[in-house]
């Protein structure tokens, strides 16, 4: 029984699994970079030592036999296994290199402030973030993982949650004091009041996929202002540097806004915030192939994120 479990050389299952897979001697000789002459003895030498046809030959090319497929399936799951290890073992030898895509706002209002505790956990990653306020295609696109905002559908992707949105109104406290008169008797401001202020705009290339005021107006019964003296801007990071300079009011984006709330630098003129069935997603190709240093950010983001809607702020605004 001993003799039965021995196995062919590895040179030899690798030219019967090129040959097998192309159904070809020849294809198989000039993808191995060899004769056909070469291919034809090692599989002649395999159906020797097995006593048994593993392929049928034809006028043109060579099909399996049974004993020929049975074998393939195998040898194609080893080597497959073989070739996943072997990367796996050459990534965890150098420093990992892992291509993010998000939008600016993300970027800038909470992946950086966070930065410092992934370099901690992950002193090993060399992370590149690529920003854009546009839809992206990750079949396209040169990156590995995504934190995107959108409804979660994503083709040729698999898209897992990690905050809802939650919308509300936010303004300077200088802002909000320069425009005290427009509390009503019992000091609270009405999403009608919001009509005669300056709005801060975040502008969109077609369809917005975030809340728009329009949308936050008419979702509280409240027709959208003319505009006059609003201001728009192309990514969130000026959205939000406008309304920290007190120039008018923006729609904030939990969790992005939480640590300015926190802080103190800008203030909820409304406590009623507006959630939707959209949010932040993480985003990771269905064709993706094993990769370490993109399921440790994964796992990081996710528990980031989790701890993030633990907090103080973030809970508050939630409820």
């Amino acid at each position: 029984m001993a003799n039965d479990r021995r196995l062919p050389p590895l040179q030899t299952l690798m030219f019967f699994e090129s040959a097998a897979r192309l159904l070809n001697f020849s294809a198989a000789a000039r993808e191995l970079k060899v004769t056909q002459s070469a291919v034809s003895h090692q599989i002649n030498w395999l159906e020797a030592d097995l006593a048994v046809a593993l392929f049928r030959r034809l006028h043109r090319g060579v099909a399996l036999t049974p004993d020929g497929v049975r074998l393939y399936e195998a040898t194609r799951e080893a080597l497959d296994g073989i070739a996943d290890a072997v990367s796996e073992i050459r990534a965890g030898q150098r420093p990992g290199v892992l291509n993010v895509a998000t939008d600016f706002g993300f970027a800038a209002w909470w992946l950086m402030p966070r930065l410092s505790r992934l370099r901690e956990a992950m002193p090993d990653l060399d992370v590149r973030i690529v920003t854009a306020q546009r839809e992206f295609d990750m079949r396209r696109e040169a990156v590995d993982i995504a934190i995107a905002f959108g409804g979660g559908r994503w083709p040729g992707c698999d898209a897992e949650r990690l905050f809802p949105e939650v919308v509300l109104p936010i303004c300077s406290p200088a802002f909000k004091a320069a425009h005290g008169g427009m509390d009503g008797a019992d000091g609270t401001i009405s999403p009608q009041d919001l009509r005669s202020l300056p709005l801060l705009h975040l502008e969109s290339v077609g369809p917005a996929a975030w809340l728009s005021w329009k949308e936050w107006f008419t979702l509280h019964g409240v027709p959208m202002p003319a505009s006059g003296h609003d201001l728009t801007f192309n990514n969130y990071p000026l959205v939000l540097q406008a309304a920290l300079m007190g120039q008018g009011v923006a729609l904030g984006w939990v969790p992005l806004i939480d640590d300015l709330v926190r802080s103190g630098h800008l203030v909820a003129l409304l406590d009623r915030p507006v959630r939707t069935e959209q949010g932040y997603f993480i985003v990771e190709s269905s064709r993706r192939k094993p990769d370490r240093w993109r399921d440790l950010f994964r796992r990081w983001v996710q528990e980031e994120a989790r701890k993030s809607l633990e907090e103080e702020g973030a809970a508050a605004l939630l409820r």
